[in-house]
């Protein structure tokens, strides 16, 4: 059965979720601070992390960043009291794969992680190095290099290559990278696609207002041509 990691301070949180996810048949480790957090997500081998935000020694802002720099692509689910856009575009951004904001029903708890949970198990093994340009991005990584120097892409930023990446040629909607980079559940307007879409240029392109690689195409969405 898929192991879970709940990383959760609240002890009264923390058993509930253990056991509802254990009735469900997850085999559960719950920890209790981000520091230990980040080692055991490294050593575990879990199928799923159920990340708490508000933690003592490392917020979980802060180990979700940790984690995916360290390269581990193991589905994060941010548990989070804040409801503002921001807050959930931040930790959508530093890599986390859904979030759900407290108070939360148990049953779409999970029904959020059997999505992330058959989302995992449907994407195939993608390609871990690309090319273009001047440019090397390795996925595996989680490192990009632009003649021959690094260059720093944030997590979300290598999600919405890599999507680019494995569809070189094809003009992608709004609604499709919304769906196939934050995911089908969650709503941000379209001024934050567009935000993300010029940072990228921004790194990626010699000339960011003349694009050679990521294109716009008017009224329909983007392209990429490397």
């Amino acid at each position: 059965m898929p192991r879970i990691l709940v990383v959760e301070d609240e002890p009264t949180i923390a058993i509930g979720l253990q056991d509802d996810l254990e009735m469900e048949g997850y085999l559960v480790e719950v920890v209790s601070d981000g520091a230990t957090a980040v080692t055991r997500a490294r050593e575990g081998g879990f199928d799923l992390i159920l990340l708490d935000v508000m933690l003592p020694q490392k917020d979980g802002f802060t180990v979700c960043r940790e984690l995916r720099r360290a390269g581990l692509r193991t589905p994060i689910i941010l548990l989070t009291a804040r409801g503002q856009e921001v807050d959930r575009v931040m930790g959508l951004e530093l890599g986390a794969d859904d979030y759900v904001t407290k108070p939360f029903s148990p049953l779409e708890l999970l029904a959020r992680i059997k999505a992330v949970l058959r989302r995992a198990g449907e994407a195939p093994a993608p390609a871990r190095i690309y090319r273009f340009g001047d440019m090397t991005v390795d996925f595996g990584r989680f490192e990009a290099t632009r003649g021959g120097r690094k260059i720093e892409l944030t997590a979300m930023e290598f999600k919405l290559l890599r999507a680019f990446l494995e569809h070189r040629g094809e003009v992608l909607s709004i609604d499709r990278l919304l769906a196939e980079v934050w995911g089908k559940d969650v709503f941000l307007t379209d001024r934050v696609i567009y935000t993300h879409v010029n940072n990228l240029r921004n790194k990626i392109e010699e000339n960011p207002g003349q694009p050679r690689f990521l294109v716009s195409v008017r009224g329909v969405g983007y392209r990429f041509d490397g």
